[in-house]
């Protein structure tokens, strides 16, 4: 059945612009192809939302937000912004923002491409086979917590509640039970009373209510020696918020390049946020060579878990598959010389469309 879809777009800074102008175009072709609508609302974020408004994530943004069917959004920061010691950065209006649409859950996808695997700096064997979802708790933890800041120390307090670890905990048993069935939890319990509390509650989820997922732990820095060494041999890994956030750019290595990999931020609600892991690239940005397709990849995720549509959302994904099967690279991917551009990856998508 065709729908009419409202879509705020947040551009950002630096290549999210250019990743964003080149997407649209692909959520487009397939509204048509299928006969939906899907209108497009812009709105600032980040560096330019400071440099227009004054602020990272003005109020006109957020109620936009809150009022769309989903969220896709480009990258934020950049050198102009990059003291770490200002009041006001661009990736506060991130945090904002998934906070105030009450998005707790960070969907990041890893399968790398047979074509692109040689881009990546882990030996292809390894990567054969890798189809690996890492959930992230977006809303809790050392990110969150009061934080205190003297001449001599300064502290950040990490807290997590047991209903923030439960709902995260079930969303990703949900995926694992649509998936392969296992579930790969990761913490500090060794170490750290916020993991012992995490271990605790997700044995009694999986106990009580996902008896048939298969569940493990894993300390996070074993973790991180097992991600690059054995790929493979996971399938759901659920974590906090900071371990999510490093562990995620780990996980980027493996499909060779982080203008591959598309990330969904949920709720318990149908709108989502939906953006490229990577960042904004100040040093590429105005010169049309950025990798689109993890942005366009979000935006599948968009179509699938913000609007229901399914079969359109596997058809964003079969054209970039059949894209890179062509090797129609960027420059991230390409050997010298071989290298398209934005508009010509995007473009390349479109025309491998069912």
């Amino acid at each position: 059945m065709p729908i009419h879809a409202d879509i705020v777009v947040l551009p950002g800074d630096g290549i999210g612009t250019e990743i964003v102008a080149a997407t649209l175009p692909v959520l487009e072709a397939v509204a048509r192809r299928h006969g939906h609508t899907f209108a497009f609302h812009q709105h600032d974020i980040g560096g330019v939302a400071i440099d227009r408004h004054g602020v990272p994530l003005p109020e006109s943004t957020l109620e936009a937000a809150r009022k769309a069917d989903a969220v896709l959004l480009g990258a934020v920061g950049g050198p102009k912004w990059s003291d770490p010691n200002a009041k006001v950065r661009p990736e506060q209006g991130l945090l904002a923002i998934r906070k105030g649409l009450g998005l707790f859950a960070n969907l990041r996808p890893t399968k790398p491409h047979p074509a692109a695997l040689g881009a990546s700096p882990i030996k292809s064997h390894l990567l054969e086979g890798v189809d690996i979802l890492v959930v992230r708790e977006l809303t809790g933890g050392i990110y969150f917590g009061d934080k205190t800041r003297s001449e001599t120390d300064a502290t950040d307090l990490c807290r997590y509640t047991v209903a923030e670890i439960e709902r995260v905990v079930r969303s990703a048993a949900r995926l694992a039970r649509q998936r392969r069935g296992h579930l790969t939890s990761v913490d500090k319990a060794n170490v750290l009373e916020t993991s012992r509390l995490w271990r605790d509650v997700t044995n009694r989820i999986m106990r009580e209510e996902f008896p048939e997922v298969t569940v493990e732990h894993q300390l996070v820095d074993s973790m991180a020696m097992h991600l690059l060494s054995k790929p493979r041999a996971y399938d759901v890994i659920v974590t906090e918020n900071m371990f999510g956030d490093i562990l995620t750019d780990e996980a980027s290595m493996l499909a060779g390049s982080l203008g591959l990999l598309a990330s969904a931020s949920l709720g318990d609600g149908k709108v989502g946020i939906y953006e490229p892991i990577h960042g904004s690239a100040p040093d590429i940005a105005g010169k049309g060579i950025a990798n689109p397709y993890a942005t366009i990849l979000s935006g599948a995720l968009l179509l699938r878990h913000s609007l229901g549509l399914e079969a359109e959302a596997a058809s964003i994904e079969a054209a970039v598959s059949a894209a890179l099967d062509a090797k129609v690279f960027t420059a991230d991917l390409a050997a010298p010389g071989q290298a398209v551009s934005t508009t010509q990856a995007a473009q390349a998508v479109i025309d491998r469309l069912p």
